[in-house]
């Protein structure tokens, strides 16, 4: 992301780059939530965030949330201005490419319109991200396995962008209702939220926020904020500075018990066992659980 004069720290990195992908990091430390100037990119780019949050305004109105599990598509040569709500922060993997590595799914003249402009990362794509994270800062790393994961993360994402696409369009109201609930919870995932709170936020009744939330979003708003803080969670447990206890209060879990259940039902293993594999170094058993076929919802 180019930013002029964003009210922002920020540190860019480029990390790889071969004829089909690029890939880098963003790190911002946001002194206000104002927004940056017009910008565009000269390829298209999928961001996705880690850490923190920053909203997309690609029209007059109208923005969008990323988070960490948020895939969020920046088209090429299109205008766009990025904020940070909250002034939050945010930290995120960028993927940049051009229109020849997947025509047909990101030319939305070729396939109805389908691809929208954010999306809910499955399982699997969480784990990608988190995986090539640790790939891309090992300097022993093979090149031709940065670029394997890095592609194949970039068509994760893009089906989720491809699945995300609302028809017909919800209107400014609910667009904005939404947005505003994903905005908090990004902010403070580990918060006890409630509906009750939430549609206060949103201006809504819990009844018509519920309704519209899972309209325009696909999933509960019980469903998101459990995949929110495990999307937040899951770089803690690859990193292995705290106890997973700690780990799991800190994502806003009742226990360890109950942060290992939810877990394990929405990546496929355990916290535990993630971490020691991660941590042996044992990449081909990391690599079955981050390919391991996409699986239900937290």
């Amino acid at each position: 992301m180019n930013h002029s004069t964003q009210p922002a720290s920020i540190v860019r990195c480029s990390l790889f780059e071969s004829d089909a992908i690029r890939i880098g990091s963003f790190v911002a430390r946001p002194t206000s939530d104002v927004c940056g100037e017009v910008e565009q990119q000269s390829l298209n780019a999928i961001v996705l965030p880690f850490a923190g949050l920053f909203a997309k305004h690609d029209a007059p109105g109208r923005h969008l949330v990323g988070t960490p599990s948020h895939a969020v598509f920046i088209r090429a040569d299109t205008p766009y201005r990025i904020g940070f709500p909250g002034a939050v922060g945010d930290r995120a993997i960028i993927l940049r490419f051009d229109d020849a590595l997947a025509p047909a799914e990101v030319d939305g003249r070729r396939n109805g319109g389908t691809l929208a402009s954010h999306g809910l990362l499955s399982a699997k794509a969480m784990m990608q991200r988190s995986l090539l994270r640790r790939r891309v800062a090992d300097p022993a790393a093979d090149r031709f396995a940065i670029e394997a994961l890095g592609l194949e993360l970039v068509g994760e994402s893009l089906r989720a962008l491809q699945g995300a696409a609302p028809a017909p369009r919800p209107s400014f109201r609910r667009s904005r209702a939404v947005e505003r609930v994903k905005e908090a919870v990004a902010a403070a995932p580990a918060d006890a939220w409630s509906v009750a709170r939430l549609a206060a936020l949103a201006s809504l009744s819990p009844f018509h926020l519920c309704r519209i939330f899972r309209a325009t979003t696909g999933t509960s708003i019980y469903d998101y904020v459990l995949r929110e803080r495990l999307a937040q969670a899951l770089d803690a447990v690859l990193d292995g500075g705290d106890d997973l206890t700690a780990i799991a209060l800190d994502a806003g879990f009742a226990s360890h018990s109950h942060f290992t259940a939810r877990f394990r039902r929405f990546f496929g293993c355990a916290p535990s066992a993630l971490r020691r594999t991660a941590h042996a170094g044992k990449v081909r058993e990391l690599r079955k659980i981050v390919t391991a076929p996409a699986r239900g919802r937290a």
